[in-house]
C-alpha cells in the first residue's frame, strides 16, 4: 500500500525536515509504545533505557553476569517485547518491529547523534529529566529536534540550564496512551522555542503521525487534562452531592452525552485511579488561583480506595470488580460510593435516557437531557454548566482560542464534541441564566459576545469553518482547516440527492461522494441505490468519479441482517436471490463503471462494507481499518462478490511462477471461513484485501481529501472503462477435493461445528470454480458470482443460519453452533 511520503515543509526554508532516525529515550508504557507508533509510519527508531542493577535469577542460573549485552539491554527489551504483544496491538503490523533497535543509556547513547528527533519519556521527575537533557545537549547533532513526553511537568524548568541550539530546537510533545489510538498530540513551546519548529511539528504530527496536533501553553497539565481531569473532580463531586451510583452515571457520561461508551468510572479503572489522583493534586497543589480549585481536592472515598489499592485494572478492582459467583459464572460487582462495599451490578434506569435513546443526533440528546426534569436531567445540566464556565475562564490561560480546548478534548479523552461545541448545541444564550443558579460565572466574554449580536462560538460558511476569536472579537477560520474535507462543513449546501439511508454530496471539481447514514451504516437498499445514482449521475453528467465515504465512527458493519432474515424466514426466496443478485451487481457497477469509484474505508468495515471496498478502482484508507469478511458468523459466505473477488485474486496469486496452488488458495479461505477481521490497514494489506495500488491515509480527517485527489489522478490519467474478467483460472474439482478432506479432518476434530463445516465446504466450492473436471479451467466473474450466489441461497435457507442471524440481531455477537 501507498503511504504519503514525507516531505515536511512549512514557511519557513529553515525547517525543511526530513525525520529518518527517532531517538526514544526511556522504555516505560509511554516511550515502548511511542517508539512503535514511529515504526508504524516506517521511522528506524532507537529505544533506549537503564542498565540493571541486578542480576534476575534466570541470568545467574545461566552464568551471565551484568557485562553480558542481554542482560545491559533487559529492561529495554522486555519493555518492547510487552508492546508488541500486548493488546491492543502497538503495531499496525508485528514485522515492524524490526524498525526499531535497541539500547541502553550507558552503551548506546552517543547514538542519539545520528537521530533527526530525540524524544524523552523517562520517569515524571524533573532532576532525572535534567540529567537526561544535559548528557543529550552534549551528544545530539546540532539542529536536531529534542522533546518532552511530559505530561505536566513545566517546559521552561526543563530547559533551564542548556545550550541556545539546544533551547530554540526543543518543546513538549505529550502523546496520550495508548499513543496508537489516541489522537492528540499536544505541543508546548519552550520560551526559546523557535516559532518554525512549532509550526513544523504541529505538520509533522498531523500529516505523519495521524494526530489532532494543538499547541499548548506551558501551564499545568497543559490543555486535554487541565479540562479532563476538572471534569472528572466535578463528577465526583455529583455523584455524591446526588447519591447517584456509578452505573447511572457510567451511563450519562457514555455515549448518549457524546463521551466514549465507557463512561466516567470504567473508564478510571482504565487508566488507572493513581494516574487521575496524581494530576489532581498537580491542578490542587499548580493553580492556586484557579476558580475551581476546591473542586482538586481528592475526595474522601476516592482516598479510601487509594489506600486500599482499588486502582482498576491494574490492581484486579477498582470502581468495578470482575469476579465469580457461586456457579463460576463471570460476574460484574459495582462499588457502592456509601458503605465503600461491592454489590452486584445494578441496571440503570432513568426516565430521561430512556426518552432519548433512540435519537441519533447529539445536538437533539443533549437538548432534551438538559431540560429534563429527572436526576439525569438535573445531572447532564450541572456538569454541563460546570465545564462550559470552566473552559471559558481557561482562555487565554492555557490557550488562545477556543477551538483548541475543543481539539485536545476530543482528540485526548474519545469526545465526539468539545465543550464549546456541546455548549453551542444546546445553545449559548438560552443557557446563560442558569449559571447563576449553581453558583458559576462564565468569563465576561462570552456575555460580550452575545451582546455584539454573536450567538454562537462557531460557524460554518461555504464549508469553512470559523471560530469566536475573544481577541479580534470577530469570527477567524480555524488554522490549517483548508487541509481537510470534512463532509459535515458541507453537506447542508452540497447535498443533490438524499433518502433516509445514504446522500450524495458534490465535493466540488467535478467529483460526488456517497456518505451513508444508515443504523451503523448497515447497507441496505436505501444505501445501493445512492451508489447506482451516483454513478449513473456522474456518467450522464461528464464528472471525474465518484467517492465512497463517511464520517462516522465506523464505514460500515456491513448487509442489512434483519432484512434478509425476515425473508429467509419467510421463504421469500426469490426476493432474497434478488437482493443479493442486486448487491453483487452494485459492486460490479463499482468496479466497472465509466467514471473512477473511490472508497474510503475506516474502522469497522465489515462483510458488505469489505466487499464495496474490494470492488473500488483505489481505497484510500485510514490507517485504523479493522476490515474483513465476516459472513460466516451469520452462518453465510459473502454474497456481494466478496467470494468471487478473493478467489480471482488468489488465481491471479497461485498462476505466478513457482506458486502452489492449493496453498495459496487456502490461505484466503481460511481468512474468510475464520471471519479474520484485519486489526489496521497494514495486516488487511498483508491479507490481500488492500492491493499495492491502494493508499494509507495515516491522518483520518485527511481521508476525503486523499480519496477526492485519487478520483481526479485517475481522472486525469485517462480512466478507461475496465471490462469483466474472463480468464480467471480455478483449480476445480482435484482441490477441491484437497481442500474438502481438511474439511473433514477439522470436523472430525471437533476443531469445527456441523454447520461450520458446511460453510466451508460452500465457500471451498466458490473458489474452487465448482466441481470443474480437467485442468486449465478459465472461468468469467459472473461465473464466479453466479455459484457464489447459489451457495449463499441455499446457506440462507438452513435453520442454523437463522439462529446466527437472530442471536447476532439480539446480542451483537457471532454464534457458532
Amino acid at each position: 500500500m501507498q503511504v504519503a511520503e514525507q516531505a515536511t515543509t512549512n514557511t519557513s526554508t529553515r525547517w525543511h525536515r526530513n525525520i529518518k532516525r527517532v531517538a526514544v529515550l526511556g522504555s516505560g508504557v509511554m516511550g515502548s509504545r511511542i517508539a512503535c507508533h514511529f515504526a508504524n509510519t516506517g521511522v528506524q527508531v532507537l529505544l533506549l533505557d537503564i542498565v540493571p542493577k541486578e542480576l534476575t535469577e534466570k541470568e545467574a542460573a545461566k552464568g551471565l553476569t551484568l557485562a553480558h549485552p542481554a542482560v545491559r539491554n533487559r529492561i529495554v527489551n522486555e519493555a518492547l517485547t510487552a508492546a508488541v504483544k500486548g493488546k491492543p496491538a502497538a503495531l499496525y503490523n508485528s514485522e515492524d518491529a524490526a524498525l526499531i533497535e535497541t539500547g541502553n543509556f550507558d552503551d548506546d547513547f552517543e547514538k542519539i547523534a545520528e537521530c533527526d528527533w530525540i524524544l524523552e519519556a523517562v520517569v515524571e521527575r524533573l532532576d532525572i529529566k535534567k540529567i537526561i537533557f544535559e548528557k543529550v545537549d552534549n551528544l545530539r547533532k546540532e539542529g536536531s529536534i529534542i522533546t518532552t513526553n511530559t505530561s505536566g511537568i513545566p517546559i521552561h524548568m526543563i530547559q533551564e540550564g542548556r545550550s541556545e541550539d539546544f533551547r530554540k530546537h526543543f518543546l513538549g510533545t505529550h502523546f496520550f496512551n495508548p499513543p496508537r489510538y489516541l489522537r492528540l498530540l499536544e505541543i508546548i513551546p519552550g520560551p526559546d522555542t523557535e516559532q518554525g519548529l512549532v509550526d513544523f511539528m504541529m505538520n509533522y504530527g498531523s500529516q505523519y503521525l495521524g494526530k489532532k496536533t494543538v499547541t499548548c501553553k506551558d501551564t499545568p497539565a497543559f490543555i486535554a487534562n487541565r479540562i479532563g481531569i476538572y471534569a472528572i473532580a466535578k463528577i465526583f463531586q455529583l455523584v455524591k452531592d446526588m447519591g447517584l451510583t456509578i452505573e447511572e452515571v457510567d451511563k450519562l457520561t457514555g455515549t448518549a452525552t457524546g463521551k466514549p461508551k465507557s463512561g466516567t468510572f470504567r473508564l478510571s479503572d482504565l487508566v488507572g485511579l493513581d494516574t487521575t489522583v496524581h494530576v489532581l493534586n498537580g491542578l490542587k497543589q499548580n493553580c492556586p488561583n484557579d476558580e475551581e480549585n476546591s473542586l482538586f481536592e481528592v475526595p474522601p472515598f476516592v482516598q479510601t480506595m487509594l489506600d486500599n489499592k482499588w486502582l482498576g485494572d491494574k490492581t484486579k478492582q477498582g470502581f468495578y470488580k470482575k469476579t465469580r459467583n457461586e456457579k463460576g459464572e463471570r460476574e460484574i460487582l459495582s462499588l457502592d460510593l456509601e458503605t465503600l462495599e461491592y454489590r452486584p451490578k445494578a441496571k440503570v434506569s432513568i426516565p430521561s435516557l430512556k426518552l432519548v435513546k433512540n435519537t441519533s443526533s447529539l445536538a437533539k440528546r443533549l437538548k432534551l437531557l438538559f431540560k429534563a426534569e429527572d436526576k439525569g436531567g438535573e445531572f447532564v445540566r450541572r456538569s454541563s454548566l460546570g465545564i462550559w464556565a470552566y473552559v471559558s475562564n481557561r482562555i487565554p490561560e492555557i490557550a488562545d482560542a477556543l477551538y483548541q480546548i475543543d481539539d485536545a478534548v476530543n482528540a485526548g479523552f474519545g469526545w465526539d464534541k468539545g465543550p464549546f461545541e456541546t455548549w453551542d448545541m444546546v445553545g449559548v444564550a438560552e443557557t446563560m441564566a442558569a449559571f447563576e443558579a449553581e453558583g458559576l460565572k462564565p468569563a465576561p466574554w462570552v456575555q460580550e459576545m452575545l451582546d455584539a449580536g454573536i450567538s454562537s462560538f462557531y460557524k460554518v460558511e461555504n464549508g469553512v469553518k470559523s471560530y469566536y476569536d475573544i481577541n479580534t472579537k470577530s469570527y477567524q477560520p480555524i488554522p490549517g482547516a483548508s487541509n481537510f474535507l470534512i463532509l459535515e462543513n458541507i453537506k447542508e449546501e452540497k447535498t443533490i440527492w438524499s433518502n433516509s439511508d445514504a446522500s450524495i454530496i458534490d465535493l466540488g471539481d467535478g467529483v460526488l461522494n456517497v456518505e451513508f447514514h444508515s443504523k451503523m451504516n448497515s447497507i441496505g437498499e436505501g444505501i445501493i441505490k445512492a451508489i447506482h445514482h451516483a454513478i449513473q449521475y456522474a456518467e450522464d453528467n461528464s464528472y471525474n468519479g465518484v467517492v465512497v465515504a463517511n464520517e462516522a465512527p465506523n464505514f460500515s458493519v456491513g448487509a442489512n441482517i434483519m432484512l434478509m432474515l425476515m425473508m429467509a424466514s419467510q421463504g421469500e426466496w426469490e426476493e432474497l436471490n434478488l437482493a443479493v443478485r442486486t448487491f453483487q451487481n452494485t459492486s460490479m457497477r463499482m468496479r466497472y463503471s465509466a467514471v473512477p469509484v473511490v472508497v474510503a474505508p475506516h474502522g469497522m468495515t465489515l462483510g458488505g462494507g469489505c466487499e464495496f471496498t474490494l470492488h473500488s478502482d483505489v481505497a484510500v484508507a485510514n490507517a485504523e481499518t479493522y476490515i474483513g469478511l465476516v459472513e460466516v458468523g451469520v452462518g453465510l459466505i459473502p454474497g456481494g462478490g466478496g467470494t468471487k473477488e478473493m478467489a480471482l485474486r488468489a488465481a491471479d496469486e497461485y498462476s505466478q511462477p513457482g506458486a502452489i496452488g492449493v496453498g495459496v488458495l487456502e490461505k484466503y479461505l481460511m481468512n474468510i471461513a475464520t471471519a479474520k477481521v484485519a486489526t489496521s490497514a497494514a495486516e488487511a494489506h498483508a491479507m490481500k484485501i488492500f492491493r499495492d495500488t491502494d493508499k494509507v491515509a495515516i491522518n483520518p480527517d485527511l481521508r476525503i481529501k486523499e480519496a477526492k485527489e485519487a478520483v481526479l489522478a485517475l481522472a486525469e490519467a485517462g480512466y478507461t472503462q475496465p471490462t469483466q474478467r474472463k480468464d480467471i483460472p480455478v483449480l476445480g474439482r482435484n482441490t477441491l477435493s484437497t481442500l474438502l478432506a481438511a474439511i473433514g479432518g477439522m470436523r472430525y476434530g471437533h476443531y469445527i461445528s456441523e454447520h461450520d463445516a458446511k460453510i466451508a465446504t460452500k465457500l471451498a466450492e466458490v473458489m474452487c470454480g465448482g466441481n470443474l473436471s480437467g485442468a486449465n479451467n478459465k472461468v468469467s466473474e459472473q461465473y464466479l458470482l453466479d455459484i457464489e450466489r447459489e451457495a449463499f441461497l441455499s446457506l440462507a435457507g438452513e435453520k442454523k443460519t437463522m439462529e446466527r442471524m437472530q442471536h447476532m440481531l439480539q446480542t451483537g455477537k457471532p454464534l457458532r453452533n
